[in-house]
């Protein structure tokens, strides 16, 4: 049976991202104290359900087999990080499918997972599907959770995360994807409830995998016993769609951000995609206006919103000058401009004061956009915890 396995806990609040994460083993999930078994709405000891670990769906290009072909009696396996701890149950969404997925038998931990009692049931095309709370599971902060899922098919494409640069299984065959899982909710988060609405710097690239070394995990673990949900996906910008890079940050943002369960924080990290990827959006006013409507809709939900000032990127293929000066009002604006409810000044932590339209090269991990796993720290330690709460 998968053990889980226990690293410092993590919160939304401000990062000094220690780069190193300590693991501890747990108990294997048959010797653990036996906990009550609780329906659906069962809001477990510690409080209200909150989304611990959750990630950004896509829909497959021909360039995703697995996801393409989808699944024939097939099992995938998960191991994710948890943030806060506690209570577990699961959420799995298929936005971009077409056609009803039967999901189950499915377990958490080892233990047996149940929708409405029982051990599969039907997600539907475009919805979202929650377990019960898993009889017996509690989670520790910071815990590695290992979900194993069998889909019997035949599932036709799956929605799902191209990379979430961890690694999960198919039939025992590596990948970095995770399929149809959407999130873990758990019951005893303790502190800030952040969604991280970003693009391949929140999602990890520039950090080795199976490190947790993105900043939203190094966030996480300055934060004990708080829950933080990395909604990064490589390539994504905040105004277009794209085929590969998914829906902008204005089209998901509802279904991604809004529908996560005790959210009170959002962060974004978007805009660099918008300046560098064909075709480049060189108008800062748009760019703007598009954090103006998240933060209107974010308001409107009840929720605080931080925003981030856009990272250098000189060295990257496709850096001009003319682009960091549109980068560099964007910044102004959102530093002075009272747009958001807090500021993350993510330029500020990553510039080479020597040269600032590029990262310090201790931060660079090579390709002059995503930061190292130092970078990522930096970044963490850029988010003033007061502006979490």
């Amino acid at each position: 049976m998968p053990a889980v396995t226990v690293r410092g806990p993590a919160r939304r609040g401000v990062l000094t991202a220690a780069a190193g994460v300590a693991a501890v083993a747990v108990t294997a999930p048959g010797a653990r104290a036996a906990q009550s078994d609780g329906g659906p709405g069962d809001r477990g000891p510690a409080g209200s359900w909150v989304t611990s670990w959750a990630t950004a769906q896509t829909a497959p290009t021909a360039t995703d087999a697995v996801a393409s072909a989808g699944l024939t009696d097939g099992v995938f396996t998960a191991t994710v990080r948890l943030s806060a701890g506690g209570r577990v149950r699961l959420r799995y969404g298929h936005a971009f499918g077409t056609l009803p997925v039967l999901v189950g038998p499915a377990t958490a931990g080892g233990r047996p997972v149940t929708f409405g009692g029982r051990r599969q049931a039907w997600l539907a095309a475009g919805a979202s599907l929650t377990s019960d709370p898993v009889n017996g599971l509690r989670a520790p902060n910071g815990s590695a959770l290992t979900v194993e899922t069998r889909l019997p098919g035949p599932t036709g494409p799956l929605s799902f995360h191209r990379n979430t640069h961890a690694s999960h299984s198919v039939d025992g065959v590596r990948t970095t994807s995770v399929f149809l899982l959407t999130g873990v909710e758990v019951t005893g988060a303790h502190g800030p409830v952040v969604a991280v609405l970003g693009d391949s710097i929140s999602e990890g690239v520039g950090t080795p995998d199976d490190a947790d070394l993105r900043w939203p995990d190094q966030l996480a673990r300055r934060l004990p016993g708080s829950a933080v949900a990395d909604l990064g996906v490589s390539g994504n910008r905040l105004l277009l769609d794209d085929a590969r890079f998914g829906p902008g940050g204005q089209s998901r943002f509802d279904r991604d951000v809004l529908a996560l369960t005790g959210l009170r924080t959002v962060l974004v990290q978007l805009g660099v995609n918008d300046l560098q990827q064909p075709p480049a959006q060189t108008n800062p006013s748009l760019i703007l206006d598009g954090f103006r409507q998240l933060v209107l809709r974010a308001r409107g939900a009840g929720l605080r919103i931080v925003g981030s000032t856009v990272t250098p990127f000189e060295g990257w293929i496709r850096w001009t000058p003319e682009l960091d000066e549109v980068r560099q009002r964007i910044n102004r604006a959102v530093r002075t401009g009272r747009l958001f409810d807090a500021v993350a000044d993510f330029d500020a932590a990553l510039r080479d004061p020597a040269r600032p339209s590029r990262m310090r090269p201790a931060f660079d991990s090579g390709d002059g956009l995503h930061p190292n796993p130092s970078g990522h720290a930096a970044l963490a330690g850029a988010v003033d915890r007061r502006h979490l709460l």
